[in-house]
C-alpha cells in the first residue's frame, strides 16, 4: 500500500486494526516505515471519558496517551512490514514518565523511534508532547501477530 504523508483517518484505518472509539491517532505527519513516525491526536472536549476523569478538571488518562503512542509506533511497523491490519499486542512499558497534563482541546504530537524490530518483538522509544512541552515518554515493547497468530500472544498481553 502506497501512503503519502501527511495522511488521515482513512489511511490510518487501512493500516491499524483499531476502530472507533479506540483509534487514538488523528493523522500521521511523517513516517519512515520501520524507523520512525510523527503523528497527532486531536483531543476533543466532548470525549465521554472526561465526564468521569475528572468532571471538574478533565485530563486525558496516561494509559490513553500510552495507547496513542503504541498505535503510532505500530503504524510505522505495520507499513514497513506490509502487514496492514495485523494486531500489535503491548507487551511492556518501561520507564514511563508523565510530565505534563493533556487537556480537552489539546493536539498531542506522538513520536516514536523504533530501536529494535525482530520477527515478532519490537521496541520503540516514544514521546508525547503538546505545543513543544513533553507530556510523556517511555520505552514500549510490542508483539506483532497476524490473524490466528494472535491466539498465541502471551497471556496478559494487551492490544
Amino acid at each position: 500500500m502506497e501512503i503519502t504523508y501527511p495522511c488521515g483517518r482513512e489511511e490510518i484505518e487501512a493500516v491499524l486494526p483499531h476502530r472507533a472509539p479506540f483509534v487514538w491517532v488523528s493523522r500521521v505527519l511523517a513516517c519512515k516505515p520501520g524507523v520512525s513516525v510523527t503523528a497527532e491526536l486531536d483531543v476533543p472536549a466532548d470525549l465521554p471519558l472526561f465526564s468521569g476523569h475528572f468532571p471538574d478538571y478533565p485530563v486525558l488518562p496516561g494509559v490513553i496517551i500510552m495507547e496513542a503512542l503504541a498505535q503510532a509506533a505500530s503504524f510505522s511497523l505495520l507499513v514497513e512490514r506490509g502487514a496492514e491490519g495485523a494486531i500489535g499486542f503491548l507487551a511492556g512499558i518501561d520507564n514511563a514518565k508523565f510530565r505534563q497534563q493533556v487537556r480537552p482541546g489539546d493536539t498531542v504530537t506522538l513520536e516514536a523511534e523504533i530501536v529494535k524490530s525482530s520477527h515478532r518483538l519490537c521496541v520503540a522509544e516514544v514521546r508525547a508532547s503538546v505545543d513543544g512541552r513533553v507530556c510523556a515518554t517511555a520505552t514500549q515493547k510490542y508483539i506483532l501477530a497476524n490473524g490466528d497468530a494472535a491466539q498465541s500472544a502471551p497471556e496478559g498481553s494487551q492490544v
